[in-house]
């Protein structure tokens, strides 16, 4: 970083405007008024955080936004970048410091620790041996691993060479992750041979090879023996077992790896494809840049959530964990830690222990074993922790712990005062008395955050401290008008670095902009603060969630997330689309027609029924509803197990038969039937009988 002369345990984002103020002569009385410069002056702002980490690049660039529209911004034309470049720049520095890159434990009590030239080794050979397959920048590496080290290992070695990584969880069925990676025409498949998940092993053998063979861009595979089953005779006819070695691509350690660099490309090349669902169609392929998301990441990781460079003597001995599954972007958040130089610490496996013998434990035990200094996990697990009655004085030494992190969906007051008062009980120093939530909000759709944390603004159980820097974001009414202390539409009414530089396979963007821009189109937008975007400007972005900012009738910056404004699935933070649990249930024979919601509430644990018409004759019996589930497991994910089945006689459709799930969900929140459905417009209108009575039985439960 760019100064470190500020005295121990000063909040990064505090560091950071001491540097706007010698070095820009930029002062701000109020975080306010610092967040609205830099979603005003969004040259100033992008280009201070460029120079505030000292990002490099061989050649310059001509502008920070040369074209500022959504879609289609164009960010620093000219400048190069590669998101494995930046992580390298640790490698000497970290190492002279003694402090490792990823430390990893699973389960079963596996432990990997990877130094930083060990990484870099292992990201050079890896590299090697893709760019000796014929895998060039623009090529795609579909990568199907969970959350070890040998996946972030996967993706520097992809990155570093221009191809684009596009990774999906072993707990996905073959259906759901070939809706996503025979979207994208991958030449390479990194896989294992199977994950251990709650105390049981599931061997993904036969899945691979479903994939290999449904996926004919693949031009080579590769193997990673999780289980070490790939060789036993079960397999032996299997022509996956065959295939090369993940431990044997990064073996190599000779000249050319220790002069192997990362190749510099331009500012927006395509870096990953991520998913996310809505309600129709196939995920939605979504490509993000090397530059963006690197300038992004910085400035959240290191201003919001204040995570420091495990190097710095500002911040000696730095480790960060988030708890995710790599199905989540929260994987993504946590790789990023490498960026400014933090040690990484992971886990591979369940939070709460085997199915058979629950234990809520298991993560704040390996945090203390591990030193974890910022300890990070969706708000159901959180809310486990407190259903469970887990005491963190029976979890070993948690001193090190000085920040708790939260996100996938709404934490409660509950939660967070349950976590608050646990530290409290066993505080070791005073950051531990009143412990930092740094809970925070954003998607996968542009990577990173719009709402989260500032560990110098005052904590309210329930509510996320203050809207980003550089993020433009407003609760918007009905009428388009940014409310203060009333819940609206989450809009982002300026571009951001890390959004969407496109979807894979999307002609004419037309996705991209019915995904964001349908509600407020190019040339219906306003400006932060007032005043109308011209005809030529670009749409504003509609994130899909209720927001409320501040305090009725009062302002300020806290900030509350009341959950999806779509219909999409959040189940612990994962995102699904409805279409996709529809195809895994109508496929069944019994099943004529399905209807999903997931209700989200403030403070509770969300709820989702699923809604199913059966052929004439036919009951909604155990064994049917087994079924139902395991449909749902192998196609989908475990995740996405609906809470309750019922049987129904028709699903409630338009006119022109699309399913109205969204009314549907508001009925079951609460809103009146007039208020959220037009009967003229329903093709049977006759059957919302029985779904008011079901919503009236389900509010007064």
């Amino acid at each position: 970083m760019s100064e470190t002369k500020t005295p121990p345990n000063v909040p990064q984002i505090r560091r950071y405007q001491r540097w706007l103020r010698e070095q820009r002569g930029l002062t701000f009385k109020t975080y306010n008024d610092l967040w609205r410069w830099s979603v005003t002056d969004l040259d100033a702002y992008w280009q201070s955080i460029w120079d505030y980490f000292d990002l490099q690049s061989p050649t310059p660039h001509s502008a920070v936004l040369a074209r500022n529209v959504m879609p289609g911004a164009v960010w620093f034309p000219g400048a190069q970048a590669n998101y494995a470049q930046q992580v390298f720049r640790h490698v000497a520095p970290a190492e002279a410091a003694g402090f490792k890159a990823i430390i990893s434990r699973n389960e079963k009590g596996q432990q990997i620790e990877l130094s930083w030239p060990e990484l870099r080794r292992q990201v050079a050979s890896l590299a090697l041996h893709l760019t000796a397959q014929g895998v060039q920048p623009g090529d795609r590496v579909a990568v199907y691993l969970p959350n070890i080290p040998e996946t972030m290992v996967a993706f520097l070695a992809t990155a570093s060479i221009g191809a684009v990584w596009s990774l999906c969880a072993p707990d996905m069925g073959a259906h759901a992750v070939l809706d996503r990676f025979k979207q994208i025409e991958p030449k390479v498949l990194i896989a294992c041979d199977g994950v251990s998940y709650g105390g049981r092993d599931f061997d993904r053998m036969e899945v691979v090879q479903a994939l290999r063979e449904a996926l004919p861009t693949v031009q080579h595979v590769i193997l990673h023996d999780n289980l070490g089953t790939a060789d036993t005779p079960l397999h032996a006819a299997n022509p996956i077992a065959a295939c090369p070695r993940f431990a044997w691509t990064t073996a190599r350690n000779d000249d050319e790896t220790a002069a192997f660099e990362p190749m510099w490309l331009p500012f927006d090349h395509p870096l990953w494809i991520v998913y996310s669902s809505g309600t129709t169609g196939l995920p939605k392929p979504i490509v993000h840049g090397h530059g963006g998301t690197v300038l992004v990441a910085l400035a959240l990781k290191t201003l919001h959530n204040d995570i420091g460079c495990s190097y710095d003597p500002n911040n000696w001995g730095e480790r960060f964990h988030w708890y995710s599954s790599t199905g989540w972007v929260m994987w993504n958040a946590q790789v990023a830690g490498l960026l400014n130089g933090t040690t990484c610490v992971i886990y591979d496996g369940n939070p709460g222990g085997a199915k058979d013998k629950p234990d809520w434990t298991t993560l704040w035990r390996f945090a203390g074993e591990l030193g974890v200094t910022f300890f990070g996990a969706g708000a159901a697990f959180y809310a486990n922790c407190l259903k469970s009655g887990v005491d963190l004085a029976e979890c070993g030494d948690l001193s090190a712990i000085r920040a708790l992190g939260t996100t996938g969906s709404p934490l409660s007051p509950e939660a967070q005062a349950w976590g608050t008062e646990q530290f409290r009980r066993i505080a070791t120093s005073p950051a531990q008395q009143d412990i930092w939530w740094c809970n925070i909000s954003g998607g996968t759709d542009f990577c990173g955050a719009f709402i989260g944390g500032h560990r110098d603004m005052p904590q309210e159980p329930g509510v996320m401290q203050c809207r980003l820097l550089g993020c433009a974001v407003e609760a918007w009414n009905e009428q388009g008008q940014p409310v203060l202390g009333d819940v609206g539409e989450l809009v982002c009414s300026q571009p951001i670095p890390s959004m969407p530089i496109f979807f894979w396979g999307d002609h004419h963007n037309a996705r991209y902009l019915s995904s964001y821009f349908e509600m407020y189109p190019p040339g219906h937008g306003r400006k932060p603060g007032g005043g109308d975007l011209g005809p030529e400007a670009g749409g504003v972005w509609r994130h899909g969630d209720w927001l409320r900012v501040g305090t009725k009738g009062q302002g300020g910056e806290g900030c509350v997330i009341f959950g999806r404004s779509d219909a999409t699935i959040n189940r612990y933070g994962l995102r699904m689309g409805t279409s996709e649990l529809y195809s895994a249930v109508e496929v069944l024979p019994e099943v004529m027609d399905s209807l999903v919601v997931d209700l989200e509430y403030l403070g509770r644990e969300s709820y989702m029924p699923l809604f199913v018409v059966l052929r004439p004759g036919m009951a909604l019996d155990d064994a049917m509803k087994t079924k139902l589930n395991d449909a749902i497991k192998t196609a989908l994910s475990p995740r996405f197990v609906p809470n309750d089945i019922f049987q129904v006689t028709e699903i409630p459709r338009t006119l022109s038969g699309k399913k109205q799930e969204l009314p549907i969900k508001k009925l079951l929140l609460g809103q009146p039937l007039e208020k959220v459905m037009n009967k003229d417009a329903m093709a049977n209108p006759g059957c919302l009988d029985w779904y008011l009575a079901f919503a009236k039985n389900r509010l007064a439960a």
